[in-house]
C-alpha cells in the first residue's frame, strides 16, 4: 500500500493553509481534531454532515495543505492534525482560527 503524500513542514504554504481552514466543514473537523485527538477518517466522514465523497474531498484538502497528518493502518486511515509543524511555519495561526471558530459557533 503506498503512502499518503505530505508536504514537508517547509513547504507549508499559508495561502493554502487558509484556503483549506475556509470551508466550514473542514474548519469543523480541525476543531474536533484539536480538541480530541488522533481520530478514524471513518469517523470524522460520519459527523461532518456530508456524503462520504464529499468528506473524502474534505480531507485530502486538508492533508495536501498540510493541515493534518493522515497515517494508514491495515485497512484504516487515522487523521490528526499537525499542529507542531503548522505552529513552526505560523506560530499562533491554528490557535488564533480556533478561537476565533468558537466564538462564531
Amino acid at each position: 500500500m503506498r503512502a499518503l503524500p505530505h508536504p514537508a513542514t517547509e513547504d507549508i504554504e499559508l495561502t493554502e493553509v487558509l484556503r483549506a481552514l475556509a470551508d466550514p466543514v473542514r474548519l469543523a473537523v480541525v476543531a474536533r481534531l484539536a480538541a480530541e485527538g488522533e481520530l478514524t477518517c471513518g469517523g470524522l466522514s460520519g459527523q461532518v454532515g456530508v456524503h462520504k465523497s464529499t468528506a473524502s474531498h474534505h480531507l485530502r484538502t486538508l492533508r495536501e495543505a498540510g493541515v493534518v497528518m493522515t497515517r494508514q493502518e491495515g485497512r484504516q486511515k487515522f487523521m490528526s492534525l499537525r499542529r507542531d509543524d503548522l505552529d513552526a511555519r505560523f506560530p499562533g495561526l491554528l490557535d488564533s482560527v480556533l478561537t476565533a471558530a468558537a466564538v462564531h459557533v
